[in-house]
């Protein structure tokens, strides 16, 4: 599969716009998606003997944060498709392709771990596509917010992790720690470009939403 990157200073026709959308859709649901290269931060250490109870309870829970960064690609890519700004549409592309490292390393985790990827995968792309399409034609401040809020909610989420995992268990504690570094960065950067916070009901909106996925990504 051919990788698409959008050149910035060539214009797009919808149906250019379309199919690069849709190659990205691809990548992020059935993979490889486009990523920095840059090293898995659980490569080199050493695997750490869990009980059958264990490993079942960290491979859903990594199932559940794999799921997350395919939501994650799905909101930027939406934003993206609907930022007013170039210098607004180039940052969260920028991001996203940051974020596929997470993609990676959390599915080859899941491997490690003899668990599957959670099969409505595809429902929560689409669904978080079209959320992140309203995010930007709300305008680019509140898009930026909107990412903002995203990334603070994802540090949650991942603290919340960190705190069940087993404290040997280091090769699941270096990607989760070196994702968080990576969403605290993205929120700061929205915010110095212009993020807006968002009104309470729709953070509340927010968790909520998130709260179904995780719930439904940790078992189906």
């Amino acid at each position: 599969m051919q990788q698409h990157r959008p050149d910035h200073n060539r214009h797009y026709r919808p149906i250019d716009h379309l199919l690069i959308h849709a190659d990205l859709a691809l990548r992020t649901l059935f993979g490889p998606p486009r990523t920095t290269e840059r090293p898995n931060p659980a490569t080199g250490l050493d695997e750490t003997e869990l009980t059958e109870v264990q490993r079942r309870r960290i491979a859903r829970l990594m199932r559940v944060n794999h799921t997350g960064e395919v939501c994650a690609q799905a909101l930027y890519q939406g934003q993206a498709l609907t930022a007013r700004l170039p210098e607004t549409r180039e940052r969260l592309e920028r991001s996203a392709h940051e974020e596929n490292d997470h993609l990676v390393w959390c599915e080859k985790r899941l491997e490690d771990l003899g668990e599957r990827k959670s099969l409505l995968n595809p429902l929560w792309y689409g669904g978080s596509f079209a959320i992140g399409a309203l995010a930007g034609l709300a305008g680019d401040r509140w898009s930026l917010g909107f990412l903002v809020e995203t990334e603070r909610q994802v540090e949650d989420h991942l603290d919340g992790h960190l705190a069940q995992i087993p404290p040997q268990d280091y090769k699941t504690r270096a990607i989760l720690e070196q994702m968080k570094r990576d969403e605290i960065r993205h929120a700061q950067t929205a915010r110095l470009a212009g993020g807006v916070e968002l009104p309470l009901p729709i953070r509340w909106a927010m968790k909520l939403t998130a709260r179904l996925m995780t719930r439904m990504a940790y078992w189906i």
